[in-house]
Parts: structure tokens; C-alpha cells; sequence
């Protein structure tokens, strides 16, 4: 007997948004052991050519067509400059002067900025009493292991700090906007076409700034974080994430920032030597009693 498909829609949703939320905890770990070796902004570029490559085989390989209209196009292009180039730009830079713990925890901002622009742009998803109190308790938890974190990055930190806030702002409102006009694409179109375009940026602004790719410093370690950025947290992780976009609220997945940075801090301690104090125990409490508040029906 098969479930009904309502229920099986839900269980499934439910397994990705689970996937997703551990593959986006570990990207950060990742992250910053690439960051040893290779520098930030052409880390990020090289990252999202390759990845937007494997996609686009992926689309010739499926027979998937391209967008044809004009507005597509339009909406690609600027979510493409606002979730890769801008975002991912500033997280690499970033993750130099802060631990990856602390940088997934400021990704959890997030659904401050979502929650809202999905009220604005989306009539289906209200800003109701339940969803802004889980924001609002995760945003306190976010603030408490702030105040025990942050400065140990040194005096760049702060800025550190500020640009990976940016960059949250910038993610939460390509995430709107896709929900709001882009959900007829495919995923692998969407991942594929904002990725190659988000790139270009990156890598001649790497080239300019940090020199030919081709004398970095290419480690083993340097090559294996940067394939598994590109398959796992790249083009696997995107292609999720765009299916639970289509397929669930979009304020619902904009709340996998709240959990990803647990997730961040446990590989940190596990990994790389980071360590949890008081402020990462009560606050992860916080967030994860905003999770419950706001994904839990």
C-alpha cells in the first residue's frame, strides 16, 4: 500500500531538509581548511566554475532546456550576483579571521532579513506571532555565542563579522525572490546558470587581486576541500536546496541557517580544535528552540 502523496512529500522534505542542514554545517569546516592553502576569492570563484560546470552537464545530459524568456534571465542574473558572487565573496574572505564556527552562526541572520521580504513579496507566507517569536528566540541565541566569539579572529573580526551579515542579507533575498518568480525553473538550470554567473566575477577579481591559480599552493588538503565544496556542497547541496524552495515554504528554509551553525560548531570542535563555552550551549538551546517554534507545524 503506498502513502498518500501529501504524506510522502512531507517525509521526503523532511529527509532533504535534514541532508541539506549537514551538508551546509560541514562547508564551513571546509571552508576554512581551504583557506590554508588557497586564497579566498579565487577559492570561491574556482569552486562555483566547477560546480556550475557539472550542472550544466547535467542539464545536456537530461535534455533540460534553458530559459527563454527575457525576465528569467533578469531574475538569474541578479539572484546569481546576490547568492554567488556577493555572498560567497564575503564568506571566503571572511572565514579568514573568524572560526567557522562563529561564521555559520552569523549566516543564521539570515531569517531576519527573509522572514520579512517573504511577508513583502509572498501572500502565502504572513509574518505571523509564532514564526517572528522563533526568529526572534533564534536571534538570541545567535547574539549570545556572539558576545562570547567574537574578537578572537583579531582586529579584522569585526569587519569580518559585518561582511558575512552582508552576505546573509543578500542570500535571504535571492531566496525570495526565486520562491516569488523563479519556481518554474529547474533546479539544476537555476543552481547551474546563477553559478557560472556568480563566478565570473569572482575569478577575475581573484586573478586581479591574488594571482594566477596555477602558482597557489595546491595541498592534497587544498584539492579535496575544494571537491568536496564543489560536488557535496555545491552542486548536491544547491540542487536540494532548490527543490525545497519549490516544495516547501520558503521561510521554512530559510530557517536551515539556525541549524547549520550547531552543526558548523560540532565539526569545528571534532575537526579542528575549536571549542564550545557557555555562550554556544545556551545559545544553540535558543536556536534550536526557534527551529521548533517556527518549522514545527
Amino acid at each position: 500500500m503506498t502513502l498518500p502523496p501529501h504524506r510522502v512529500s512531507g517525509r521526503v522534505a523532511g529527509v532533504v531538509w535534514l541532508t541539506l542542514c549537514g551538508i551546509w554545517g560541514s562547508t564551513w569546516l571546509a571552508i576554512k581548511l581551504g583557506l590554508r592553502d588557497l586564497p579566498p576569492i579565487t577559492f570561491a570563484g574556482i569552486r562555483f566554475a566547477l560546480a556550475g560546470a557539472v550542472l550544466f552537464a547535467i542539464i545536456w545530459l537530461r535534455g533540460i532546456s534553458l530559459p527563454r524568456s527575457r525576465r528569467d534571465w533578469i531574475l538569474l542574473g541578479y539572484t546569481g550576483l546576490l547568492t554567488i558572487t556577493i555572498n560567497y565573496a564575503l564568506v571566503f574572505w571572511g572565514e579568514q579571521y573568524i572560526s567557522s564556527g562563529l561564521a555559520a552562526l552569523l549566516s543564521a541572520t539570515v531569517p531576519l532579513f527573509g522572514l520579512p521580504l517573504a511577508h513583502r513579496y509572498l501572500q502565502t507566507e504572513p509574518l505571523t506571532s509564532w514564526k517572528v517569536a522563533g526568529v526572534l528566540l533564534g536571534l538570541l541565541g545567535v547574539a549570545i555565542i556572539f558576545s562570547g566569539e567574537l574578537g578572537i579572529g583579531g582586529p579584522l573580526a569585526f569587519s569580518a563579522s559585518v561582511g558575512i551579515i552582508i552576505a546573509a542579507l543578500a542570500t535571504a533575498h535571492a531566496g525570495v525572490l526565486i520562491k516569488a518568480g523563479g519556481t518554474h525553473i529547474e533546479p539544476s538550470v537555476l543552481a547551474g546558470v546563477q553559478m557560472v554567473g556568480g563566478c565570473v566575477p569572482l575569478l577575475f577579481a581573484g586573478i586581479a587581486l591574488e594571482g594566477s591559480p596555477l602558482r597557489f599552493h595546491w595541498t592534497p588538503l587544498a584539492i579535496a576541500t575544494l571537491t568536496y565544496l564543489t560536488i557535496v556542497g555545491s552542486v548536491i547541496a544547491f540542487l536540494m536546496y532548490y527543490w525545497l524552495i519549490r516544495h516547501t515554504e520558503v521561510s521554512r528554509v530559510l530557517m536551515i541557517p539556525l541549524v547549520t551553525p550547531l552543526i558548523a560548531v560540532l565539526f569545528g570542535v571534532f575537526f579542528a580544535g575549536e571549542t564550545i563555552g557557555w555562550h554556544t550551549a545556551i545559545g544553540g538551546a535558543a536556536i534550536i528552540g526557534g527551529v521548533a517554534l517556527t518549522v514545527v507545524p
